[in-house]
């Protein structure tokens, strides 16, 4: 469902704010902005905060292998918003190709045994929530992840939880490829707060 107030502002200030930026970047807002300039007690700097903290707080997980993990979260959602605004992110320092591949399938991708391990958490953790035991952190840990990475991305995976479902209940508008690539370069200077 699509709000009004979220397309266009819900102030004269953010409408001001929304149209200015959209002018200034070349493209349409995108709407994860646009909520975070709605009403800030909906979803401003509270979750602007979480996020910030699990996506770029610090962490020996990569800022890329982060969003490739909000990415791989949000295609267990079926968020296609958060997938392409994420992969785009997660290219800015990983490989395409390897980016693509974690998303067709992670098991097979090119990527390191904790990645692997790790994503195999979060998609137990996202998909089947009830069925998530101390088996599946002893896979991680045993894969090589330590219970401070294996925080860090449950960290992810919850805050993406979220966000996810905001997205889609708010039918968030899906940017072309150059618009997703666009807003991550800047996201990934100005972070999520």
């Amino acid at each position: 469902m699509r709000l009004a107030e979220v397309e266009r502002g819900d102030t004269v200030g953010h409408r001001m704010l929304i149209s200015a930026i959209s002018r200034m970047a070349g493209y349409r807002l995108p709407d994860a902005a646009r909520v975070a300039f709605y009403d800030k007690a909906f979803a401003g700097p509270a979750l602007g905060r979480w996020t910030q903290r699990a996506m770029r707080g610090p962490s020996t997980w990569s800022v890329s292998e982060r969003e490739l993990m909000a990415a791989m979260v949000a295609s267990w959602n079926t968020c296609p918003f958060c997938v392409g605004a994420h992969r785009a992110i997660s290219v800015l320092g990983l490989d395409d190709s390897v980016a693509d591949a974690v998303l067709a399938d992670y098991r097979t991708a090119p990527i390191s045994a904790r990645l692997r391990a790790v994503l195999a958490f979060l998609e137990r953790m996202t998909t089947d929530p009830d069925a998530l035991t101390a088996a599946d952190a002893r896979a991680a840990l045993d894969a090589g992840v330590t219970a401070q990475e294996l925080e860090d991305a449950a960290a992810v995976g919850a805050v993406f939880a979220v966000i996810t479902r905001n997205a889609n209940a708010l039918d968030f508008e899906i940017p072309t490829a150059a618009e997703f690539d666009s807003a991550a370069k800047m996201l990934l200077r100005r972070g999520y707060s």
